[in-house]
């Protein structure tokens, strides 16, 4: 059964917070100083996280991604992904990572049967990486990336976040890692997340800058043609020659909400139809008051009815989002 929206989107693909807690604070991900965790008790147990994923199967969902917080800080997420990778029906199954433990996670990933993965990685340069991440990490990440790549994982997918002023001097660098890693290095457009206050002033770089800026350091790109089994929202390019491939995600300036086939899974259990929407749909309660599968399964039409037609950043009446990126799951 695959079911659709009320504008006729299919949604195939579940994004699953594991956790809100990280052990980076990327100021456009968590600014908040006095951030406070969730208590364990809100955060659903893998248990309730399978429920709710085979319940996505059940309503058409062939590809998941595990997100965070990061989602390696979670003990025992290799025995999540080996039960969700067992599931017949789940054609593509990702973890989005900071990194920073990835050195030694890569094997136990692997081995249970994770296919993809994606690696923040803001900018190589030490100083600012530890301005953007809060943490003196860049060496740390990169090992954990040579890991997972003599690992068989390709492509890995490098998700730089561009903001002018911040990494905007190592786009050239980071681009140019595509030459000789089978990596596809994503230019994210900086997004007006919760708590973050700068967005609308000059941190703000649309992709077409983005990529004058990337081939102005390092050289043209060429279009490459989408493929695949699951198409994903990024413009793809490479340099000639290249391994690896360079991606700008447009998701301010040329949004793809016509063909976003999302649903997210908040760590405390709210199905969430829109990064940029507030809206949600609770999952947890059903789940805990033992009401199993239909409980899920009606909570997820339920998400499906306020699935908006798009984003509207463009208004500006929009009201703030109340949570941080950390607390939604990227």
């Amino acid at each position: 059964m695959r079911e659709k929206d009320r504008f006729g989107r299919e949604i195939s693909y579940l994004r699953v917070s594991v956790t809100d807690r990280c052990n980076f604070r990327c100021f456009y991900c968590r600014p908040v100083r006095d951030f406070t965790p969730l208590p364990h008790s809100e955060i659903l147990s893998y248990e309730e996280i399978l429920e709710v994923v085979r319940a996505g199967v059940a309503a058409g969902v062939k590809k998941v991604r595990l997100t965070g917080g990061e989602p390696l800080l979670r003990r025992g997420i290799a025995h999540l992904v080996k039960e969700i990778a067992a599931m017949p029906e789940i054609q593509d199954l990702g973890l989005t990572t900071n990194g920073l433990l990835l050195e030694t996670m890569a094997w136990p990933l692997r081995e249970a049967g994770l296919t993809r993965l994606n690696v923040s990685l803001d900018s190589l340069d030490p100083a600012v990486f530890q301005r953007v991440t809060g943490k003196d990490a860049a060496r740390q990440v990169l090992a954990g990336i040579e890991a997972a790549l003599s690992l068989g994982f390709a492509p890995v997918k490098l998700n730089t976040v561009a903001v002018a002023g911040v990494n905007d001097a190592d786009f050239g660098r980071l681009a140019r890692l595509s030459m000789d890693w089978p990596v596809h290095v994503r230019f994210i457009e900086f997004m007006p997340t919760a708590g973050v206050t700068d967005w609308a002033s000059a941190r703000f770089l649309s992709w077409e800058r983005v990529k004058e800026i990337v081939e102005r350091d390092a050289g043209a790109l060429e279009q490459v043609p989408e493929s695949g089994l699951f198409p994903g929202p990024a413009l793809r390019y490479r340099f000639p020659g290249a391994k690896g491939e360079v991606g700008f995600i447009t998701a301010v300036t040329r949004h793809f909400c016509g063909e976003c086939n999302r649903m997210r899974l908040t760590a405390d259990g709210k199905l969430r139809p829109c990064l940029l929407s507030d809206r949600e749909v609770d999952v947890r309660a059903g789940l805990r008051a033992g009401l199993g599968e239909e409980a899920v399964l009606a909570a997820w039409k339920r998400a499906l009815e306020l699935k908006p037609q798009g984003h509207a950043l463009d208004n500006p009446e929009r009201a703030p989002l109340k949570r941080g990126m950390s607390r939604i799951g990227g």
